[in-house]
């Protein structure tokens, strides 16, 4: 049955982002169902981060639209209640100083706007989101002091203290070990239960099936979207990745 599009999350129309004139995304139609763990996969340069930054707002598209919960929409500012968003880590400067604790409560900002102060509410709650994710002996720790794996828990956590409707999430498993891939495998999909939409930017197909139940396949153009079990097989990720190997044998 197909599914009223009322329930969809996000709803892209004619899409195409171009840098110096060449395109790097053409001609995107998407729907994102709500309550939906969704990979975005794709060879390098297919063009997944420059989606999630159209969809945020955060570039200006040549032609196209985008529209959360059937609201247009393309400031991020004024989707800051809705929307959460977790950028690659080398994205970031890392040298910024602010302690653990201060990165997550950044996450309260657009609740509170630029004039009022963290409270002692937002603080307790800023420190079981690092509990979530197994962070909050680490709260008064400077950011640059962390690894790369604890980094990534970090701004995930403040992704979490925006109480979002919509978590997107470029590469969240780069660079990190097993044992925090794995929770935060965990932690999305909690977020998924909860009723949330969370949009993930990944690499590793072989873990696809695991993690997720939505996927986008895309190569400057959407190649397809859908279940995974129904879209995630050979034929459409050699459309993807424009290969003739069997790509689920290894990881791209």
């Amino acid at each position: 049955m197909k599914q009223n599009q009322l329930d969809y999350a996000v709803h892209i129309e004619d899409l195409t982002v171009a840098y110096d004139s060449k395109p790097v995304l053409w001609d995107i139609d998407l729907d994102i169902p709500q309550g939906k763990l969704m990979a975005v996969v794709g060879p390098n340069g297919a063009g997944k981060t420059t989606l999630l930054k159209a969809m945020l707002g955060l570039l200006i598209p040549v032609t196209g639209s985008v529209e959360f919960f059937k609201v247009k929409e393309t400031n991020l500012r004024k989707l800051k209640n809705l929307v959460a968003y977790v950028p690659q880590s080398g994205s970031v400067d890392w040298d910024f100083p602010a302690t653990v604790l201060d990165i997550v409560l950044m996450g309260c900002y657009g609740k509170l706007g630029l004039i009022r102060r963290p409270g002692k509410q937002d603080k307790d709650m800023a420190l079981e989101c690092l509990k979530k994710v197994g962070m909050e002996s680490f709260a008064s720790r400077q950011i640059s002091q962390l690894s790369g794996g604890q980094q990534q828990r970090v701004f995930l956590a403040r992704a979490l203290m925006q109480t979002a409707d919509i978590y997107f999430m470029d590469e969240p498993f780069k660079g990190v070990d097993i044992q925090t891939e794995k929770a935060i495998v965990l932690l999305l999909k909690e977020l998924r239960e909860s009723g949330k939409t969370v949009v993930v930017v990944h690499h590793d197909l072989q873990t696809v099936p695991e993690y997720f139940d939505w996927v986008t396949l895309i190569n400057i153009k959407i190649i397809a979207s859908g279940p995974v079990e129904e879209v995630f097989h050979e034929a459409n990720l050699k459309k993807a990745y424009r290969s003739s190997a069997n790509l689920l044998q290894g990881t791209v």
